[in-house]
C-alpha cells in the first residue's frame, strides 16, 4: 500500500551555486558517499542536484515535511550494484523516520543540463 509520494525540481544552477559560495552548504546537504561520488563525476552538480531533488522529495513523500531530528546529509542517495538509485536513512534521521513506522522507499532521479528531478514513493511494508 503507498503511504506517500513526494516528486521535486530544481535547477542545477541553484545547487551549483550553493556549493561554490555557501562554505559548508555540501557538507550540511549531503553525506561524505555522496560527496566523493559527485565529486567523481564530469557533471558533478548535476549528480548533487538529483540528490538534492531526491532528498526534498523524500520528505514530501513521508508527508511531515523536514521532520525534528532529521538532517538532510543523513538522507543519504546511493547507486546499488546495478546502478539502481536507493535511500539509505542514516544516524538519528534514520532512527526518527523508523519511529513512524517499516516502510519500502522508492526512488527515481534523473537530471540534465539545467534541471534535475526525482519521485519517491514510500508503500507500507
Amino acid at each position: 500500500m503507498i503511504a506517500g509520494l513526494g516528486i521535486d525540481i530544481v535547477e542545477v544552477e541553484r545547487i551549483a551555486e550553493k556549493i561554490e559560495k555557501d562554505n559548508g552548504f555540501r557538507e550540511l546537504v549531503f553525506s561524505a558517499k555522496e560527496i566523493s561520488y559527485c565529486e567523481s563525476k564530469t557533471h558533478k552538480h548535476e549528480h548533487y542536484a538529483a540528490r538534492f531533488a531526491a532528498k526534498e522529495a523524500f520528505f514530501k513523500a513521508l508527508g511531515s515535511g523536514w521532520l525534528n531530528g532529521t538532517a538532510f546529509n543523513e538522507v543519504e542517495i546511493i547507486n546499488n550494484e546495478q546502478g539502481k538509485p536507493e535511500i539509505v536513512l542514516l544516524g538519528l534521521t534514520h532512527n526518527t523516520v523508523s519511529s513512524l513506522g517499516d516502510f519500502n522507499i522508492m526512488v527515481s532521479v534523473s537530471h540534465v543540463k539545467s534541471t534535475a528531478t526525482a519521485v519517491v514513493i514510500i508503500e507500507k511494508a
